[in-house]
C-alpha cells in the first residue's frame, strides 16, 4: 500500500500565496521512489496507490513506480485508487471522476477503484460511474458508514453485506475490501458472496483523445473544432510579457481566466523570453493558475522551444496536458527520449513538422516527416490518439513566390494526417498565418477565418487562436471573402496584391467588418431579424430596447422565445454545424440568450 500524505501538490497551504507548495512533485516523487524499491524487492505482487486526494501526488507515485520499473527490471503491476470529499463527486484538488480517469490512465493500471470517503450505499453511485468510464477491473473498498460523534463507524458487517451484495449483483466491481470501521468479519461476509458474484466488465477505452484540467475534455467530432487560448504567451502577447516580466501574476491570470470565459477549451501558455527564467516563470504561474477554478477546469497546453521549461511546467499539472511541442529537429534518439518522458508524465505531444534537415514548407516535406515522427512512436508503446501533428501554419501573402503555397500545403498536409495516420489529431498556431499583415486585425481576422473554415473541413481537429475573434465566415462580404480564399487557396498569380491593396484601403477605417456603419444597418432590420442577428453576433447591447418592443407585439412573452429568439439560436446551431461559427462565438451567442431570457 502507497496511502497518502498530509502534504499537497497541486495546492498552496498559505491562503496568502497560492503560488506556494509545502512540497513539490520531486519531493513525492524521491519518497515514493524509495517506498516503492523497498516493497519491490521485499517481494509484493502488487502496488496499490491509495486514497488519493490530489492526482499530482499520484502521478508522482505512478512516475516513481515507472522508474523503479526500469532500474529493477521488475513491472509489479499498479491499482489506484481514488477519495472523494463530497457528493459532487470531486477529489480534495477539485477533479472530477472523469477527469482523474483521463489523467492516470497512462500508468494502464490493473485496476482503479474508489475507497474511503463514504459508506457503501453513498459510495454506490460513483462506483457505477467510474465503471461506465475507467477501462480497467474496477475496486471499491468503503468504509463501515460515515464516522459517528465519537470518530467511530456503526456499519455492522450484516448491513454492510447488504449493501456489497447490490454491488456484486449489478457486476459493479472486480475487486471488493474494506476501508475505515471495517473488520475481518465484514470482509469474511464478503468473501462467501463473491465465489458466486459476476465480474464487472470492462469499460471500452476511449476512442479520442481525452485531455483535463478540473474536468475532462474528448477531443471528438462532437465539439467540431478545439480552441485553443493564445493570449498566455511572452512571445504573442506584449501584454501578457509585461505583467510577467512586473511580477503582476494575478493580472496575467486574468488573461488566462478571459479566455476560458471567451470560449477557450485550453490554455496556452509559453514563458519562451531571453530575459525570464523560463522554468520558474512556467512554475509560478502554473501553481497560481491551478488556485482559480474557473481557469483550472481547462486543460493546459505547456508551450516551450526548451525542455527543461516543458518539464518544469509537467510537474505542476494534475491533469492530462498537451506539451508543446518535440520534432526530431535533434535527431531520432532525443526525439523519443523527450516523447516517452512526456508519456511518463501523462501527457499528450504536440510534434511539430521539423527535423534534421530544417522545418517543413512544402508538402511533400510536410508529410514525409510526420510518417516518419508517427512511426517511431507507435513502435516505441506512445497512443497514437495522444500524437497531434502541427504541420507548421506559415504566413502567406508576403509577396515571396515560394509562400504563397503554404496555407495550401497545410490543408492538403491535414488531410493526408486524417486519412494516413489513423487516430493522430492536428493542430496549428493559425496567427501565424497573417504575420504580413500586423496591425491590420480586421484584415487578420477575415483571412484567419477563411483558413479555419476550409483547414476543419480537411479535418483540422485544433488550434491555437484568440478565442474572442468574432468574425463568422458566413458574415464576411462575398467579394472580400473572395479576396481571402485567393490568397489562402492560392488561386490566382495577382491574390496577394490584390489583398494587399484591399488592406490599404481599409487600415484604420473602424467602418469595415463590424464597425459603426455596419451597426447602423442592422439596426434598421425588423424587429425578428434584429433579435436574431443580436444572438448570432453575440450583441447585448441592444436586447432591452428590442424585446421591450418585442413584447408589444407578441403576445405572450414565452412567443419571443419560442420564435424570433430560437430561430437565432437555430441560426447559431446550424453554423456551428457547418464550421462557419467556433465554440467561443456559440458561448458568446449563449450568454446572450440568456440575458435576453433572463
Amino acid at each position: 500500500s502507497i496511502g497518502p500524505t498530509n502534504k499537497t501538490a497541486s495546492m498552496s497551504p498559505r491562503v496568502e500565496d497560492p503560488m506556494y507548495r509545502a512540497a513539490t512533485f520531486d519531493d513525492f516523487r524521491k519518497a515514493y521512489h524509495e517506498q516503492i524499491t523497498a516493497l519491490v524487492k521485499g517481494g509484493v505482487d502488487l502496488l496499490l496507490i491509495e486514497t488519493i486526494f490530489d492526482t499530482l501526488n499520484a502521478k508522482a507515485a505512478i512516475y516513481a513506480a515507472r522508474e523503479v520499473a526500469l532500474e529493477t527490471g521488475i513491472d509489479t503491476p499498479l491499482m489506484l485508487s481514488v477519495t472523494i470529499t463530497d457528493r459532487a463527486g470531486r477529489t480534495l484538488s477539485g477533479q472530477t471522476l472523469e477527469a482523474f480517469v483521463a489523467s492516470v490512465s497512462h500508468a494502464k493500471p490493473l485496476s482503479i477503484g474508489l475507497n474511503c470517503s463514504f459508506g457503501a450505499a453513498d459510495l454506490k453511485p460513483y462506483v457505477k460511474e467510474l465503471g461506465r468510464i475507467a477501462p480497467f477491473y474496477i475496486s471499491a473498498y468503503p468504509n463501515a458508514g460515515l464516522p459517528n460523534q465519537l470518530g467511530e463507524y456503526d456499519e455492522t458487517p450484516e448491513k454492510m453485506a447488504l449493501q456489497i451484495r447490490e454491488f456484486m449483483d449489478e457486476g459493479l466491481v472486480n475487486i471488493i475490501g474494506g476501508c475505515c470501521g471495517t473488520t475481518p468479519d465484514h470482509i469474511a461476509r464478503y468473501v462467501a458472496m463473491a465465489e458466486s458474484a459476476p465480474p464487472h466488465q470492462k469499460a471500452e477505452p476511449p476512442a479520442y483523445l481525452q485531455l483535463s484540467g478540473l474536468e475532462m475534455l474528448e477531443v471528438s467530432p462532437l465539439i467540431n473544432f478545439m480552441n485553443i487560448g493564445e493570449r498566455c504567451n511572452v512571445a504573442g502577447s506584449r501584454r501578457f510579457l509585461r505583467l510577467i516580466q512586473q511580477k503582476k501574476y494575478e493580472e496575467a491570470l486574468d488573461i488566462a481566466r478571459r479566455q476560458v470565459e471567451d470560449g477557450a477549451q485550453a490554455i496556452d501558455i509559453n514563458m519562451d523570453e531571453g530575459l525570464l527564467e523560463g522554468a520558474e516563470e512556467m512554475t509560478r504561474f502554473l501553481n497560481l493558475l491551478a488556485s482559480d477554478p474557473d481557469v483550472s477546469r481547462v486543460p493546459v497546453m505547456i508551450d516551450s522551444s526548451k525542455w527543461e521549461v516543458l518539464e518544469a511546467g509537467l510537474k505542476c499539472a494534475q491533469g492530462k496536458s498537451i506539451v508543446n511541442s518535440i520534432s526530431l529537429k535533434n535527431g531520432e534518439k532525443e526525439f523519443l527520449h523527450e516523447a516517452l518522458l512526456a508519456q511518463r508524465y501523462g501527457a499528450a505531444v504536440v510534434v511539430m513538422a521539423f527535423d534534421e534537415t530544417g522545418q517543413a514548407d512544402t508538402f511533400e516535406r510536410r508529410t514525409e516527416i510526420c510518417s516518419r515522427a508517427y512511426r517511431l512512436l507507435t513502435t516505441h508503446g506512445f497512443d497514437p490518439k495522444d500524437i497531434i501533428f502541427d504541420p507548421n501554419v506559415l504566413a502567406i501573402a508576403t509577396g515571396i513566390e515560394e509562400h504563397r503555397n503554404y496555407g495550401v500545403d497545410y490543408i492538403r498536409t491535414v488531410r493526408w494526417i486524417k486519412k494516413n495516420l489513423p487516430h493522430a489529431k492536428v493542430s496549428g498556431g493559425v496567427s501565424n498565418l497573417s504575420f504580413s499583415f500586423r496591425g491590420n486585425e480586421s484584415v487578420r481576422e477575415m483571412m484567419h477565418s477563411v483558413f479555419l473554415y476550409h483547414a476543419i473541413a480537411a479535418g483540422l481537429d485544433m488550434g491555437i487562436v484568440n478565442p474572442g475573434q468574432s468574425v463568422i465566415y458566413e458574415d464576411i462580404p462575398v467579394d472580400v471573402r473572395e479576396l481571402m480564399e485567393d490568397v489562402v487557396l492560392n488561386r490566382r498569380e495577382d491574390a496577394t496584391e490584390r489583398l494587399m491593396e484591399y488592406a490599404e484601403k481599409i487600415k484604420g477605417d473602424k467602418s469595415d467588418n463590424g464597425g459603426a456603419a455596419k451597426m447602423e444597418e442592422w439596426r434598421q432590420l425588423p424587429l425578428e431579424e434584429r433579435l436574431s442577428h443580436a444572438l448570432v453576433k453575440g450583441i447585448g447591447d441592444y436586447m432591452e430596447v428590442d424585446l421591450a418592443e418585442a413584447l408589444e407585439t407578441y403576445p405572450r412573452a414565452v412567443d419571443i422565445i419560442d420564435k424570433p429568439l430560437m430561430d437565432g439560436m437555430n441560426r447559431v446551431g446550424d453554423l456551428f454545424g457547418s464550421g462557419k461559427m467556433f465554440l467561443p462565438q456559440v458561448v458568446k451567442a449563449a450568454r446572450t440568450m440568456k440575458k435576453a431570457v433572463a
